[in-house]
């Protein structure tokens, strides 16, 4: 009985923890007075292996909010569809399957692609929550992995049967950017037109003596967004937007918006070449579609990184050619990002202490963001975070246009 209580203690394991954290805006947003935000998130993990060769994994999420980001309904979310972040998720639900030189990962899980640092190209399966556009969260797909690992050759295919789309600003709230004079005429969010198709990828890399590199294709749909502005001449929007805004009616004026995700294949490279100094990395993905309202482009990052003593620093730049353009409004932050100068860097002061900056400035200099923050553990269960974020530039620019958004946070966090 000893044994069998000895072996199910250690095939079973947990952590978890409790974070409050606060937000401070010194300003004003057009359509957003809130200058204060609180969240609150509990998350416990568990692992169990039953075996040698498999392992299952889940993670429950709770959260709460006081500025209306989060769904008031209990009710436990297992797709992370909903506009807002839900009250009681799923984060993760996995069985990983081990055999050799084979493992396969089914359930709802991250997948991540790509080399570079703060933008990845060809990260294609890694959709985010841009409730804060500066601060996203990677949101977790439904779907099953294979990969292969054969000597010094690595294939990973991938199926995604359920799409998840990256969640993206209220509309009511400030990282949704409203012209300060159309900032008194009411937004109604009319939802999102969500593909029925599956999505798959495969991706092949190679690790060399003194070099690795990967090439990837993905099939499947945009996690970011095209942005329909609905008329209110349309029967079927007035009636929409008088269900869900008490101050709209077919006599007032109003903004109607829906989301649509097209079609998109992904062509991706990515390389990581380390030398004496510093480790050269670059990424690119070619993107390609056949909606009438979706741009073709390339998406690329070059970079260098180094590590000495206790810093870790990455630059570089990320870049975008269009090769075809049609009209359409979006929400890319990925592109957003682009044609900008891009750094990363971190420090560890002790084991205990650390620092971390992010920064992008925008080649014409219209946008700048840079993070700074600072962490520090207390004991084996506490820790603090001090977060500060600048972002400036012109209202025209991706970046720029959230100008009003700087802002502090605070985070406290207990481990389990």
């Amino acid at each position: 009985m000893l044994w069998c209580a000895e072996t199910s203690a250690q095939a079973l394991t947990g952590r978890g923890f409790v974070e409050g954290r606060g937000l401070l805006f010194p300003q004003q947003a057009s359509n957003d007075p809130t200058r204060a935000v609180g969240d609150l998130l509990l998350r416990e993990e568990v692992f169990f292996k039953p075996v040698p060769w498999m392992q299952l994994g889940g993670a429950l999420d709770l959260r709460a909010n006081s500025h209306d980001q989060v769904d008031e309904r209990w009710r436990l979310d297992l797709d992370d569809r909903s506009a807002r972040r839900p009250r009681a998720s799923i984060r993760r639900l996995t069985a990983t399957l081990t055999r050799g030189p084979f493992t396969v990962d089914a359930g709802k899980q991250f997948i991540r692609w790509g080399k570079a640092d703060i933008i990845n190209p060809t990260d294609r399966f890694a959709p985010r929550d841009f409730t804060n556009v500066v601060d996203a969260g990677f949101l977790a797909v439904t779907g099953v992995r294979g990969v292969a690992q054969i000597e010094n050759e690595t294939l990973e295919a991938v199926w995604v049967p359920r799409f998840t789309p990256s969640r993206v600003p209220l509309a009511n709230q400030r990282w949704t950017v409203v012209p300060a004079d159309a900032a008194p005429i009411p937004i109604v969010d009319a939802g999102s037109v969500l593909p029925d198709g599956r999505e798959t990828g495969l991706r092949w890399g190679h690790t060399g003596s003194g070099f690795e590199y990967s090439l990837s294709f993905f099939n499947g749909f945009n996690h970011l967004p095209n942005i329909d502005v609905a008329t209110t001449s349309s029967r079927e929007t007035v009636k929409t937007a008088e269900k869900t805004c008490s101050a709209c009616s077919a006599s007032s004026p109003y903004i109607v918006i829906r989301r649509t995700y097209p079609a998109i294949r992904t062509y991706g490279a990515d390389a990581a070449v380390p030398t004496r100094w510093f480790t050269l990395k670059g990424e690119l993905g070619y993107f390609t579609s056949s909606s009438p309202a979706t741009d073709e482009y390339v998406l690329y990052v070059m970079q260098v990184e180094r590590q000495t003593g206790e810093w870790m620093i990455a630059g570089g730049y990320a870049g975008e050619a269009i090769t075809v353009r049609r009209p359409a409004l979006t929400f890319a932050p990925d592109r957003g990002m682009t044609r900008s100068l891009v750094a990363r860097a971190s420090y560890t002061i002790d084991p205990n202490r650390s620092l971390a900056f992010e920064s992008a400035i925008r080649q014409n200099l219209h946008g700048e963001y840079g993070k700074a923050e600072y962490s520090q553990a207390r004991g084996p269960h506490w820790r603090g975070t001090v977060t500060a974020v600048l972002v400036t530039g012109h209202s025209d620019d991706f970046l720029g246009q959230y100008h009003r958004n700087s802002h502090v946070a605070a985070a406290v966090r207990y481990s389990f």
